[in-house]
């Protein structure tokens, strides 16, 4: 008899506000200073939930300025 496998993961395509901040790689209180700044995407919001679309996050993330601004200098000074 066999052991039956477990259920595939499935990858959330909404994100709450701690799962987005770090999803993108920030502290939540970063998180909030660039969605209040425009940088982030603000949150899908219904019954009271707020709700980040990961795509909109990928999209985001994508649009900000780095890694072809910083060839040749140091990646780790800020």
């Amino acid at each position: 008899m066999t052991t039956p496998s477990p259920p595939p993961k499935i990858d959330p395509r909404g994100l709450r506000r701690l799962d987005a901040a770090a999803y993108v790689g920030v502290s939540p209180s970063t998180f909030d200073v660039w969605v209040n700044s425009k940088i982030m995407p603000k949150p899908k919001k219904y019954g009271g939930v707020a709700v980040w679309d990961r795509k909109r996050l990928d999209t985001a993330f994508e649009a900000l300025p780095g890694d072809e601004e910083s060839e040749g200098a140091n990646d780790w000074v800020v």
